[in-house]
């Protein structure tokens, strides 16, 4: 891998709740380096989209990112000011957020959306900014730019929507681009469009892109590397041929079993599709040891004692369990 871009250390984002601390986000290392596509898939629930929003310090309340170290670009975003941030947000790092009907105001038009954020991380003129916004959204395949701008979110369609947000992550050209779902709640046909879409733009406009998604299908076709999660922390983390040929961790291989392969008959007479036994944990009392032994085919008495730590098992792959040779510690 390039010389990393992003590279997030030991992150932990807790959410104090009635019910107790909730660890959604624990102890996590990631990186992305230059003009690379980094999955980070897993379950509801993993800690996926947690982690994303931390990265760009947007963790909601009662969540606070507790510990650990971001470095993007060579500065500490944890030791930001909320104007630095302010500053980094859209401008050098855009974000595709998972629902576009929740993402965009529904009592703004489209163009003063945009129009806003380039006036405010450009500095450019009215005219000037809805010209680059009528580009934008030009670039991005919709038509009559100069009509749409004049339209409200409710007059757009979730995948036009879902363009529109995709134009507001790269008005300011980003070097870095954070998609959380960026399918979700499309159908079929459109979700096969948004990814030919994120993947063409990311080549042409030469950005780095971390792609949230619980899809290995999705990336499959799009991630250059892949992290697996689960409740909170990595399970593995290689380049994504190796994950799609050769995945090491149990959650790994399962969530690639459970995706429906076209050589298969799933049919009345057929095999039955499989499925990952039980349910992902609850982060306020997660289990003892590795999280997914209560779920794992190959758990041992040693795996509900011990945490597993992440194990470098070959260059640019690692594995956190202890089947395959990772240390661990008490829990």
């Amino acid at each position: 891998m390039s010389e990393a871009l992003l590279q997030a250390e030991d992150l932990r984002v807790h959410f104090f709740t009635a019910a107790g601390v909730a660890r959604a986000v624990d102890g996590v290392d990631l990186s992305v380096g230059a003009r690379e596509t980094l999955g980070l898939v897993g379950e509801s629930g993993s800690g996926k989209t947690m982690t994303s929003l931390a990265l760009l310090r947007l963790v909601p309340p009662p969540g606070r990112i507790v510990g650990g170290k971001i470095r993007f670009e060579g500065q500490d975003l944890l030791a930001r000011r909320r104007r630095a941030m302010q500053a980094i947000r859209g401008k050098r790092i855009g974000m595709v957020f998972q629902n576009p009907a929740h993402s965009l105001d529904p009592l703004m038009t489209i163009g003063a959306q945009l129009v806003e954020v380039l006036r405010w991380h450009e500095r450019l003129t009215r005219t000037a900014a809805e010209t680059r916004a009528a580009d934008l959204l030009a670039l991005v395949g919709i038509g009559d730019a100069r009509v749409r701008m004049r339209q409200y979110p409710h007059e757009l369609s979730g995948g036009m929507k879902q363009r529109v947000c995709i134009a507001r992550a790269l008005l300011c050209n980003p070097v870095l681009v954070l998609a959380d779902e960026p399918t979700t709640n499309l159908d079929v046909t459109i979700q096969a469009q948004i990814l030919d879409l994120l993947h063409d733009l990311k080549d042409r406009l030469r950005t780095s892109m971390i792609l949230v998604t619980h899809d290995m299908g999705v990336l499959a076709r799009m991630a250059d590397r892949i992290t697996v999660m689960y409740a909170g922390r990595i399970c593995e983390t290689a380049d994504a041929r190796t994950i799609f040929r050769t995945p090491q961790h149990p959650y790994t291989r399962a969530l690639l079993e459970s995706v429906p392969r076209a050589d298969r008959d799933y049919g009345p007479t057929g095999r039955r599709l499989p499925a990952i036994r039980g349910r992902p944990p609850d982060l306020v009392h997660p289990p003892s040891g590795c999280r997914f032994h209560p779920r794992c085919p190959e758990a041992g008495e040693d795996c509900r004692a011990l945490l597993p730590l992440e194990f470098p098992i070959a260059p640019g792959h690692t594995v956190s369990c202890l089947r395959r040779g990772s240390p661990g510690v008490p829990t």
